[in-house]
């Protein structure tokens, strides 16, 4: 087996290791209906984006009854 040449230190790997952090998703209230939705996304409760309605939830609702 071979051994490495020169010892790295902790500090070393640990600067390189803070890149693989998790991300958290940026998640925002709906103005319309206050429920979290992710960022520049149409609310599923609702159905409003930017203050217009882009889906219409009761129609759906009607269907699956």
């Amino acid at each position: 087996m071979s051994t490495q040449k020169q010892h790295k230190t902790k500090a070393r790997r640990d600067r390189r290791r803070v890149r693989f952090t998790i991300k958290t998703t940026g998640t925002v209230t709906c103005p319309k209906c206050a429920k979290p939705i992710l960022a520049h996304r149409v609310c599923a409760s609702c159905g409003y984006y930017k203050g217009k309605e882009v889906i219409n939830t009761l129609k759906k609702t009607k269907k699956k009854k």
